[in-house]
């Protein structure tokens, strides 16, 4: 699967509506969508993300399990993104498969996007770009730490962070192959045409300045 496009991230939204607000997503151009929900009794977790899974896999979305390693591999996720106090690559690796997406949060540090490609990871992703409703104590990370890492990083790199749709055209034309987003989507009055004007910007043509 490419990893390329809007990455929508859930926001903690629950059952029916969680699902009726990712289908809107999906059927305006969500590429790629990530379950993460911290709230939740482990329960509605894993309803919510076979629900997922069963909509994701109908689309071909790839679904990615935040943090939890043992539910993407009950569900048969299409992998897992990992953060700075979980599990290492190479375990979930060997728990999820070779096929496995493996994403890694690198936050504003180019040797841990390094490192993170050198041990194996699908792709990488730094933030926070702007200013986080989401996670607003999250460290920033510059637009020339992203030029850095476009030039010494292979495989894909997500933005994420505060990222709207006044903004993401820069983290996108500066080397980002996905734009993460949770409130600026799914917090969206119609989510189907943030989607859709989100998923515009990967159609023009990248300048890296």
């Amino acid at each position: 699967m490419k990893l390329r496009g809007l990455y929508g991230i859930t926001d903690g939204s629950t059952g029916k509506e969680l699902v009726h607000q990712v289908e809107m997503a999906i059927n305006n151009g969500l590429a790629i969508l990530q379950y993460r929900d911290k709230s939740s009794s482990e329960h509605t977790r894993l309803n919510d993300a076979i629900n997922l899974r069963e909509l994701c896999c109908s689309r071909n979305i790839p679904l990615i399990i935040n943090d939890d390693i043992q539910l993407a591999k009950i569900i048969h996720a299409d992998g897992v993104h990992l953060g700075k106090d979980d599990a290492d690559i190479q375990k979930a690796r060997r728990i999820l498969g070779n096929n496995a997406i493996i994403g890694v949060s690198c936050y504003n540090k180019l040797q841990l996007a390094l490192t993170a490609q050198a041990q194996g990871a699908s792709y990488v992703a730094f933030g926070a770009f702007f200013n986080s409703p989401t996670k607003p104590e999250a460290p920033t990370v510059s637009i020339e730490t992203l030029k850095s890492a476009r030039q010494k990083i292979h495989i894909p790199i997500c933005g994420i962070g505060g990222i709207t749709l006044d903004n993401a055209a820069q983290v996108i034309d500066n080397g980002a192959d996905m734009v993460a987003v949770i409130s600026s989507l799914f917090s969206a009055d119609d989510i189907g045409d943030t989607a859709k004007q989100f998923s515009k910007l990967f159609l023009e043509p990248v300048i890296l300045h």
